[in-house]
């Protein structure tokens, strides 16, 4: 069987009307980054925009031939996440099975080929949390993430399960361990490195998820895709490491690469996360 590469990239776009936008004369926004880097597939999340506002901002891109699946969040400016693919997907679903959520953007599947040779692409926007605190907006943000991982977490076991070739890659907002994090010390007690959030993805990976970056990477700091615009964060590499790639055993093992798209400079930047893409070897998409 011949197996060609096949690149997915991940990447938050921080509202997709800001990303398109030409920002200085050097930086153009996604557009162009999208025709120069060309990959089959790009999972986006927090588009923050209605499928009529995100198709006009995209509407270069769709002219050109890439296909556009989304799902935007019943709260307006919120979420939403969508599958941009060069060709178009053999069938799209909303959501996990979660009344809570599914309304909220949060979730989409794609599948591309069929048969035995079906891939199945997923864009996830996880809840951002909170830290641990008494404050009322605090504790709502919290418990709303709990309540998300608690059902998420089976679901996906369950698509583990069906032995479909499957990845599942987006913002997750959970660093998993100490090497995702620049400062890893001074944010013990914040969203993002919680120790029930970093068990919950530790558990993912003990049902035999694969942390694509991670094992293609090995033991070393990051490489990190989100910085903070403020300071230095970004100039520092005082990053995080929440955008990633759980793919099934089968497809993991078919890796061929995994990189950080980082910006040269920071006013090359067209969102706070860069791009994070896989490269495997697959067949019939």
């Amino acid at each position: 069987m011949s197996l060609a590469p096949f690149t997915v990239t991940s990447v938050n776009v921080n509202g997709i009307r800001a990303a398109v936008k030409t920002r200085n004369e050097r930086n153009h926004g996604m557009l162009p980054w999208l025709t120069e880097r060309d990959p089959d597939v790009v999972l986006l999340q927090e588009i923050r925009a209605s499928e009529a506002l995100t198709r006009k901002a995209l509407a270069p891109a769709l002219d050109a031939g890439w296909h556009l699946a989304m799902t935007e969040s019943a709260v307006a400016g919120r979420s939403g996440v969508g599958v941009l693919s060069k060709t178009a997907p053999e069938a799209v679903r909303v959501g996990y099975g979660d009344d809570e959520f599914d309304a909220l953007g949060r979730y989409l599947e794609a599948d591309f080929g069929t048969g035995d040779d079906a891939l199945t692409v997923a864009s996830v926007y996880v809840p951002s949390g909170a830290a641990l605190t008494d404050e009322p907006k605090d504790v709502e943000k919290h418990e709303e993430k709990r309540r998300f991982l608690g059902s998420f977490g089976p679901y996906l076991d369950g698509l583990l399960a069906s032995g479909r070739a499957a990845v599942v890659a987006g913002d997750w907002n959970i660093a998993p361990d100490e090497r995702d994090i620049k400062n890893w010390k001074g944010n013990l007690k914040n969203a993002g490195f919680l120790p029930h959030e970093r068990e919950w993805v530790a558990a993912r990976l003990g049902a035999g998820w694969v942390d694509v970056a991670r094992e293609h990477h090995g033991d070393v700091a990051g490489p990190y895709a989100w910085w903070s615009w403020r300071g230095k964060a970004f100039d520092n590499d005082a990053g995080w490491r929440i955008d990633y790639h759980l793919a099934t055993p089968e497809l993991a093992a078919r890796t061929r690469r995994s990189w950080v798209d980082r910006a040269g400079a920071y006013d090359l930047r067209w969102s706070d996360h860069a791009p994070v893409t896989v490269e495997f070897s697959v067949s019939g998409v």
